[in-house]
């Protein structure tokens, strides 16, 4: 029991550090907001890699990370999905630094809210799941939030649609491929990083240039991506083996929320009382969709046990 108690206590600090560490990520895009965002991106995917290769190095997954990658060549299918599936979490990861150095942290904040909600809608298209009555009405008040947003500033919020649409994209063709968190990171940079390294070469007349060996903080920084890439997901990992699905769907607003916070408070960006309005709805709307889900999840707890492997 003793045991069984000390695994939960460490799912539960492992979740917490992840969803920690991507709620302050922002504070770490500024710090490099004096690099052009798709510079930040290319350097981002190249050292994200060489840090999946140490950790799997470290962990011993070096084999498994080989045996995905031949079942992933040998099958065209799973090759060009999870392709696409590096080209859409690329494109996510680029959306949310360009936003976070040109002050657009509360949009970024509600892409990650509304996420989730857009991912039902995508199980429903992608994989025929039937909504709830429940996911329903929350879907239903999170569009109502987003509406009123989009009326009020005039515009679709493109930023956090761009957001949650890619990242659920990605959660579907994660799904379809059916590979692991670590070793599924590690090959999809391994697969645009060749694109990563020709714009930097293209864009710059020398490798100096590139790496910015001019500053010394900056090129540190820039290696630095990698581990502020892997660290929360690794984290995430160690989480997702040891507690409930449930209660990671609990902590997973953290990061969002702690975005927002940084945004408003630390970067004094706008939060009117219709963002407020607007987003009411939306935290409504998770919270009607979270308690649903997770009293989906005790029923069919005793059926269907704690799914292993990381989605994300």
């Amino acid at each position: 029991m003793g045991k069984k108690l000390d695994q939960h206590g460490i799912g539960l600090l492992t979740a917490l550090g992840a969803y920690i560490l991507w709620g302050v990520l922002p504070l770490y895009w500024k710090l490099v907001g004096h690099v052009p965002s798709s510079e930040v991106l290319a350097h981002r995917i190249i050292w994200s890699l060489v840090f999946m290769f140490g950790i799997l190095l470290v962990i011993g997954k070096i084999t498994t990370f080989t045996k995905e990658l031949k079942t992933i060549f040998a099958n065209k299918k799973k090759l060009v999905q999870i392709t696409l599936a590096a080209c859409f979490i690329s494109f996510n990861w680029f959306t949310y630094i360009w936003a976070v150095n040109n002050d657009h942290l509360v949009e970024a904040s509600l892409g990650y809210y509304i996420n989730p909600l857009v991912s039902v809608v995508f199980g429903m298209l992608f994989f025929k799941e039937t909504l709830t009555r429940w996911q329903t009405i929350s879907f239903v008040l999170a569009a109502i939030g987003v509406i009123t947003l989009a009326i009020y500033t005039g515009g679709v919020p493109i930023i956090s649609l761009s957001l949650a649409v890619s990242f659920a994209f990605y959660g579907v063709l994660k799904k379809k491929v059916e590979v692991g968190a670590l070793t599924g990171l590690a090959v999809e940079t391994m697969m645009v990083t060749p694109i990563a390294i020709i714009y930097l070469t293209v864009i710059h007349s020398n490798v100096s240039d590139a790496l910015y060996t001019n500053s010394l903080s900056t090129i540190l920084l820039l290696i630095g991506a990698g581990a502020a890439t892997a660290t929360p997901l690794l984290l995430f990992a160690m989480s997702a083996r040891r507690i409930p699905l449930a209660t990671i769907g609990f902590m997973q607003y953290l990061a969002p929320t702690i975005t927002l916070f940084i945004g408003v408070f630390m970067f004094g960006e706008v939060f009117s009382g219709i963002h407020l309005l607007a987003f009411s709805f939306i935290w409504v709307a998770l919270a009607v969709y979270t308690l649903s889900k997770a009293k989906l999840y005790k029923r069919m707890k005793p059926v269907v046990q704690v799914e292993k492997q990381p989605a994300s």
